[in-house]
């Protein structure tokens, strides 16, 4: 599975094509069981999905910053540079805010 390859910022790069396919797959099935259970914005994340991918391959993080205009369509972002385990938290307290905010 692709998305297990994803433990840090830039392990995208790592991926073969197909593998980047198979992870888009698998960030949105990730998304839609994660938000069915805490709630949130699922279709703005679902349509970034790609989008992200794209700017995950050509920018370096954290180096680069990446600035969404709303913060609920970061969610494929947070994935992408580690925070994926975060989601079991989602609106709890958590580190990981819902949108976007510091700390998030």
């Amino acid at each position: 599975m692709a998305l297990e390859k994803i433990q840090k910022a830039n392990d995208i790069k790592e991926l073969t094509e197909e593998e980047l396919k198979e992870l888009s797959d698998e960030i949105r099935q990730f998304l839609i069981e994660k938000i069915s259970v805490t709630g949130g914005h699922l279709a703005s994340n679902l349509g970034v999905v790609e989008l992200t991918l794209a700017l995950h391959n050509v920018l370096d993080f954290p180096d680069d910053k990446l600035i969404w205009d709303v913060g609920h369509q970061a969610y494929t972002h947070k994935i992408l540079t580690g925070r994926k385990g975060e989601f079991e938290h989602k609106w709890k307290g958590a580190p990981l805010h819902p949108l976007g905010m510091p700390g998030g």
